[in-house]
């Protein structure tokens, strides 16, 4: 067994953009991190530091997954603060892409380093081993390449790039740190400039460029095809290019023009004139406000090189292109690619048969297997499927004989051949024993490193199937299911973006009956993002137009009575939660024993922003909680100020840790930093709860309320509001009612009410506002177009 990498501190040295988001993440995860850079001429030595953490704070998306996280973040520089290494485990450098800068840094610190700490280059290309050349005999076993894609909180992919004299020992602690601790997708790369990642990416944006050109094509009409159309994230081809800047894009393929001089495909390796005319005016992209697309107004206009200027972006991925991209079988889909004497599908096939034709010829010095590079690519540019997996799902034979004519008539990039191994008979490079490695021709399993077991579903390869488990009880709305010889069973929903609807009431009710029965505990836990989006919003609107005010209460009170059976099951039920909890997924949660979060869990009583207030029990819930926390003497009132203006504002978090801050998750709820390991956490904890001999909480028949004076201060809170025209004359209703659900109704200060009170109250208000016209409207409006309606 490998030894653990223990890490009490860490230090990042260089407080540039990735350095300071790297020590924010660190911090994140609960590890003390130093962050240095070069003393400030002026003012205090740490001053450029300091800069660098206040900034953290006005990011978007957030580096920190809570803004009291900043000020955990220690401050140094390299003048006064070496000293401060010799207690760090952990050493990461990300300064500027210079050899030489680096390679001094590595002179300066090196005697501070322990001997026992790893220190790491978050390079994005330079070579590890001439960076680790510079370093003391001892420190050279200890050395490697550590690759985090920005930003580094969200991003899953990590590069780890061993130099040659890394001890294995070193890289498996590594790895093993950052897929627990910091919630990462490792990738082993070779050493060669721009790693896997950014080489095949990269080379994905310069095939682009020229396909562009030779197509004749307008950039937003590649953009209209290279998103999601194919499998890739919205901001496509030249919209990515402008939020990275067009700046560092430049840089990067000077990177590869520089350091890959007898790549077969070098002579794409430069910026086409266009790019470099637009950053000589300085249009560098989202930065600078305009670069191949810039916004005016509210109009998106795009550049036209044709007429030197920019046009309103309104190309479209022409109409019998987007039907060959809809066909379900890949393989009809890339013969009709092929075949097509559209310009839009010509560019596309060319587009595809050289990023394969790259792959192929590349694998053999870039990765050990061609899984390395398929997750490099979902992971790091947001693709579905990685360039290998996408040739074998369209038939690897056909596509390779494709490919070969291709390059024998002079139609592809390079003429360079593809490998033997490409047609030695194979149907891909990914099968059920593994992904094939040319190195030592075959083809490798998964790795077997101790910390994989925690992943039950790793993200899967194409071909790729994990055991499903034993179904144990199944309707429409859920699955109950469990491992042979397990005793914590599982329950999954089976709706559309896991809604619940009276199926997943009556099956989830139906669950925690047999597992009270047969099993020690229960996990709710979704296979896939999100966790839930709340009630059926279509089916409860159906109800209230159809006039049926009975059977939508009756659903409203079963709803109720599912919160109560999770809260008061004889075996603990714990919430995996990952991605989006909305409404009814956040208040099946908040009854749970235990809720294990994802740190990327957007939690949120979202009702009001559908003329809604919660009533699965959230409200009743926060209220239980607010008279625990005051105690006999305490201010109830003072512990529901924070949740009322959570739920009024239909606030949601952005973080799990801010989840805990907004009050929708408890103090004592588990945050988990690798989704993959989710379930395997859930079960823990389940496991652990039942082991000690779990029972339910006894039943809250002693809630004591805030009452009419806590109605009438939200009321006079609300007044204010009204009057700033923050919200609307209808918000002020909504947000009125939820106060007096929250408040107990209209009782006296400190009376002493039960559950049963409190969710009649949220039954009563919940049913009388969906009657409201306004309340439909915004129902209505959220179902057609995905947003709210503020009426």
């Amino acid at each position: 067994m490998s030894e653990k990498l223990l890490v009490r501190r860490a230090a990042v040295l260089g407080a540039g953009v990735m350095g300071a988001q790297i020590a924010a993440h660190l911090t994140n995860a609960g590890v003390d991190t130093v962050l240095f850079d070069l003393a400030a001429k002026d003012g205090d030595p740490n001053g450029i530091v300091l800069k660098a953490i206040a900034n953290l704070g006005k990011l978007s998306p957030s580096p920190l997954a809570s803004k009291t996280l900043a000020e955990a973040i220690v401050p140094a520089n390299y003048d006064s603060g070496l000293e401060l290494l010799k207690g760090c485990d952990l050493v990461i450098e990300a300064i500027a892409e210079r050899m030489d800068w680096k390679q001094d840094l590595y002179k300066k610190i090196a005697p501070f380093v322990p001997t026992h700490a790893v220190l790491a280059s978050n390079t994005s290309g330079l070579g590890i081993n001439a960076l680790s050349d510079v370093l003391p005999e001892e420190l050279r076993h200890r050395f490697c390449g550590v690759h985090f894609f920005n930003p580094p909180r969200y991003m899953h992919l990590a590069e780890l790039i061993p130099a040659r004299t890394t001890g294995k020992a070193v890289l498996e602690g590594l790895e093993t740190f950052l897929t627990t601790q910091l919630g990462k997708g490792v990738v082993y790369a070779k050493d060669t400039p721009n790693f896997i990642g950014n080489r095949i990416g990269v080379f994905s944006i310069l095939a682009t460029i020229h396909h562009t050109e030779q197509a004749g094509l307008g950039f937003d009409e590649v953009d209209a095809l290279t998103g999601p159309l194919i499998g890739r994230p919205k901001s496509a081809t030249y919209r990515t290019s402008d939020v990275v800047g067009l700046d560092t894009m430049a840089h990067v393929i000077k990177t590869m023009a520089d350091t890959l001089p007898d790549d077969p495909w070098h002579s794409y390796f430069a910026s086409p004139k266009w790019l470099e005319a637009l950053i000589a005016k300085g249009a560098l992209g989202q930065k600078t406000g305009a670069g191949i697309f810039r916004k005016v107004g509210k109009d998106i206009l795009v550049l036209d090189l044709a007429k030197q200027d920019y046009r309103p972006a309104d190309r479209i991925a022409a109409p019998e292109v987007v039907e060959i991209l809809k066909l379900k079988d890949p393989a009809e889909k890339f013969a009709k690619l092929r075949a097509s004497e559209h310009p839009q599908a010509k560019f596309l096939w060319a587009l595809f048969r050289d990023l394969f034709h790259y792959c192929a010829y590349q694998l053999e010095s870039i990765a050990e297997t061609a899984r390395d590079v398929d997750f490099a690519i979902r992971w790091g540019y947001g693709w579905t499927l990685g360039p290998f997996e996408t040739w074998q799902a369209a038939g690897w034979k056909q596509v390779a004989e494709w490919i070969a004519e291709d390059i024998v008539a002079g139609k592809a990039m390079s003429s360079a051949p593809l490998p033997d191994w490409v047609f030695d008979g194979r149907d891909g490079v990914h099968g059920t024993e593994g992904s094939y490695s040319p190195t030592r021709n075959a083809k490798l399993p998964r790795s077997s490193l101790p910390v994989y077991k925690r992943q039950r579903f790793p993200d899967p390869l194409l071909g790729e199937r994990f055991d499903p488990g034993e179904t144990v009880f199944e309707n429409d709305g859920i699955r109950l299911w469990a491992d042979a010889g397990d005793d914590i069973a599982v329950v999954s929903f089976k709706t559309k973006m896991q809604t619940v609807n009276d199926q997943v009431l009556d099956g989830l009710q139906e669950a925690i009956g047999i597992a009270e029965r047969k099993f020690a505990g229960l996990v709710l836990w979704q296979p896939k993002e999100p966790f839930s989006a709340g009630a059926d919003l279509a089916g409860a609107l159906g109800l209230l137009q159809a006039g049926n005010v009975a059977g939508f209460e009756a659903m409203v009170a079963n709803f109720q009575a599912t919160s109560q059976r999770i809260k008061y099951s004889l075996v603990p039920v714990v919430a995996a939660v990952r991605g989006l909890a909305l409404g009814g997924g956040c208040e099946f949660q908040m009854h749970s024993a235990k809720t294990v979060a994802h740190l990327e869990s957007y939690i949120g009583l979202v009702e009001a922003g559908v003329g809604l207030l919660p009533a699965g029990g959230g409200l009743k819930e926060l209220a239980v909680r607010a008279s625990n926390a005051a105690g006999a003497n305490g201010d109830v009132f003072a512990e529901l100020k924070n949740v009322f203006e959570t739920v009024a504002m239909g606030k949601v978090s952005t973080s799990a840790m801010e989840a805990k801050e907004l009050g929708l998750l408890r103090g004592g709820d588990v945050v988990s930093f690798n989704a993959f390991e989710l379930l395997h956490i859930a079960r823990a904890q389940a496991r652990g709860l039942a082991e000690r001999g779990y029972r339910p909480p006894l039943p809250a028949r002693r809630i004591c309320v805030a009452g009419d004076v806590g109605i009438a201060t939200f009321r006079m809170l609300l007044v204010n509001m009204l009057e700033g025209r923050f919200i609307s004359d209808y918000d002020n209703e909504i947000a009125t009612r939820i106060a007096t659900v929250l408040c107990g109704g209209e009782v006296d200060r400190g009376a002493v009410v039960d559950e049963e009170w409190l969710l009649e109250l949220e039954r009563k208000h919940f049913v009388e506002l969906a009657q409201q016209p306004k309340t439909q409207e915004r129902i209505a409006h959220m179902l057609k177009t995905g947003k709210p309606l503020r009426n």
